[in-house]
C-alpha cells in the first residue's frame, strides 16, 4: 500500500464518525452532469407578489387588484390574520405533544400556511419526472407543503383543490415517514403530527386546525426537489420533509402550497443554504412600481449583480420559533431618538422585532406605535384627513396628498443594537393606498408581543441571511440583474 493511501485508511480509521457524517451530508443533494465542478455559486428564484399580473392565471385570487385600494385591503387581511397567528405562536399555543381532537381549534405554525403570505416561487418536486408547483415562500413557515393527492387505505379521503396537485404515486422518490417512528411520535409533533397509528408501516398522519375555522390534513413523506442553479442546471435534494395536503377546507390565499424558509431542522431555507455557503438573500421591488425589475430570493451567491453598500446586525436565531428576530435599541424621527422603553425591543422577554417576508405592512407593538405617530402626527396635520372604510386599521392617519412634500416628511430610522441603522425611503412608511390618498403605513401591535420589520418597509433593499455567522446584512438596492438570468422552475 503506498503513504497517500495508508494515510487515508488511518485518517477514515482514527476520524470514522467524521468521515461518515460527511458522506451521508454529501449524500442528501446531486448536481446534474457536471455541474457539481463548474464552479456553480448558487441558486436563484425569480419571487412574485401576490399581486403580480404574472399570477393571474394561476389563481382566481392572485395577481393585479381591481383597485389600489382594493390591493391595500387584502394585504391588510392578510396581515391580521399572521398578526393572530404570530401573536399565538409566541404566547405558547404552537402545539406539544398534543393529539388533534375532532372539535380542537389550534393555530398553525405559519400564516403562510394559511394562504397569508404574499410572495411565490416555482419549484418542481418528485421523480423521475418533477412536477412543477407555484409556493408561497415565508420566512416564518418551516415546512414545505403542496396539495397532494396519495392513495393508500389509511389516508385521508382527498378532496377537491383550488390549484396544482402532486401525484404522490406518479413519484418514484416519494417515501412516507411511518407513523411507528421516532419521527413521527417525536420530531414532527410540532407540526401537528397525529398519534393514530393503525398499523405500523401507516403513514405519519397531520391535522392542521386554524384558529378562523380552515383545516389542512396530510401524510408527512420525504420527497426530492429540484432547483435550479446560477448556470440554469440543477440540483436535486433527496429526502426533503413534505407535507403532503390531502385535504385542505380554505378558498383563498395560495394557489399550491408554501416553501418553508423559516430557521428550523427541517426549513427548505437551510438545507439549500448549508450548500451554498451557509445564506440566502431576497431583494423586493415596489410592488406597486410599473417597473419590470424582477424581486429574487437566492441561496449563495447573488449571480451578476453590483452588490449595494451593505450593513450587517446580529440575528437572534432560536429565540423566536423560525421566524428571524433581529436586536433593535430603537427608533428615531427627524433626527431624535424617541423614548421608548427597551422592554419593547428585548427578544428575550415579552418583546422583540422580527424580519418576515410574509407580513406586508410594519407594524409597532405598544407604546413603540405610540411614539411613532406623535412625531409623524404633524406630517398628518397639514393635510385634509380622510377616513377610508375599507381599510378600518388604517382610517385615523390617512388624508388627502394634494400639495404632499415627501421631502418635508421626518426620516424614520430603525437602529440595531450593534450601531447598524436601517434607513427605509419615506414611500415605505407613507405609502399610497388610493388614487389620491396616502396613510400611515404602520400598524399598532399588542404588547407583549412582537414588532414586525413588513415587507413593504423592506422592499428596495437586499436582505442577506447569513445563518453561518448569525448576521443579517441589508442595503438599499433596485433589484437589477443580468438579463442573462431568468427564473428558474
Amino acid at each position: 500500500m503506498s503513504g497517500p493511501n495508508l494515510l487515508l485508511l488511518l485518517l477514515f480509521i482514527s476520524c470514522y464518525n467524521v468521515v461518515v457524517l460527511f458522506f451521508q451530508v454529501d449524500a442528501t443533494f446531486e448536481f446534474d452532469d457536471d455541474s457539481k465542478n463548474n464552479n456553480n455559486s448558487g441558486v436563484w428564484f425569480e419571487m412574485f407578489h401576490m399581486h403580480s399580473p404574472k399570477l393571474k392565471s394561476q389563481s382566481k385570487f392572485l395577481g393585479p387588484p381591481k383597485s389600489r385600494l382594493d390591493g391595500t385591503r387584502q394585504l391588510l387581511q392578510s396581515d391580521n390574520a399572521r398578526r393572530q397567528m404570530i401573536s399565538s405562536l409566541r404566547h405558547g399555543t404552537r402545539r406539544k405533544a398534543f393529539e388533534v381532537s375532532h372539535t380542537a381549534q389550534i393555530p398553525i405554525h405559519s400564516g403562510a400556511d394559511s394562504g397569508q403570505s404574499q410572495y411565490f416561487v416555482s419549484i418542481r418536486i418528485g421523480t423521475p419526472r418533477p412536477q412543477k408547483f407555484i409556493l408561497v415562500t415565508d420566512t416564518g413557515s418551516d415546512l414545505t407543503w403542496m396539495n397532494c393527492e396519495y392513495w393508500c387505505k389509511s389516508c385521508p379521503k382527498p378532496n377537491p383543490h383550488p390549484g396544482r396537485v402532486f401525484r404522490a404515486n406518479d413519484s418514484s422518490s416519494f417515501r412516507t415517514i411511518p407513523c411507528s417512528s421516532d419521527d413521527c411520535k417525536i420530531e414532527l409533533q410540532d407540526y401537528f403530527s397525529l398519534t393514530e397509528c393503525p398499523n405500523p408501516n401507516a403513514p405519519c398522519l397531520f391535522d392542521y386546525r386554524y384558529l378562523n375555522g380552515p383545516r389542512a390534513i396530510g401524510v408527512f413523506a420525504n420527497e426530492t426537489v429540484t432547483v435550479g442553479l446560477n448556470d440554469h442546471k440543477k440540483i436535486r435534494l433527496f429526502d426533503v420533509l413534505i407535507g403532503c395536503t390531502e385535504s385542505f377546507n380554505e378558498t383563498n390565499g395560495f394557489p399550491d402550497g408554501v416553501m418553508g424558509l423559516g430557521y428550523r431542522k427541517h426549513s427548505l431555507a437551510l438545507r439549500l443554504a448549508e450548500i451554498f455557503g451557509n445564506k440566502f438573500s431576497y431583494c423586493l421591488v415596489d410592488h406597486l412600481s410599473s417597473s419590470n425589475h424582477k424581486n429574487f430570493l437566492s441561496f449563495g451567491d447573488i449571480p451578476e449583480m453590483k452588490l449595494p453598500k451593505m450593513q450587517h446586525t446580529e440575528l437572534l436565531l432560536g429565540y423566536i420559533n423560525a421566524f428571524y428576530p433581529v436586536n433593535v435599541s430603537g427608533i428615531s424621527v427627524g433626527g431624535s431618538m424617541l423614548s421608548i422603553s427597551s422592554d419593547i425591543w428585548n427578544v428575550t422577554g415579552v418583546g422583540g422585532m422580527i424580519v418576515d417576508s410574509g407580513t406586508s405592512l410594519t407594524m409597532l407593538a405598544g407604546e413603540a406605535y405610540d411614539k411613532v405617530v406623535d412625531a409623524l402626527k404633524p406630517i398628518f396635520d397639514k393635510h385634509k384627513k380622510v377616513v377610508p372604510i375599507e381599510l378600518p386599521e388604517l382610517n385615523n392617519f390617512c388624508f388627502e396628498d394634494k400639495g404632499f412634500d415627501r421631502a418635508a416628511v421626518p426620516r424614520l430610522l430603525i437602529h440595531f443594537a450593534d450601531g447598524a441603522i436601517f434607513k427605509p425611503p419615506v414611500k415605505s412608511y407613507i405609502i399610497d393606498v388610493a388614487e389620491g390618498i396616502k396613510c400611515l403605513g404602520i400598524i399598532k401591535a399588542d404588547f407583549p408581543g412582537s414588532s414586525i420589520l413588513g415587507n413593504v418597509m423592506q422592499q428596495n433593499h437586499l436582505w442577506e441571511y447569513d445563518l453561518g455567522r448569525g448576521k443579517l446584512g441589508f442595503g438599499p438596492s433596485s433589484c437589477i440583474m443580468s438579463n442573462s438570468n431568468s427564473k428558474h422552475d
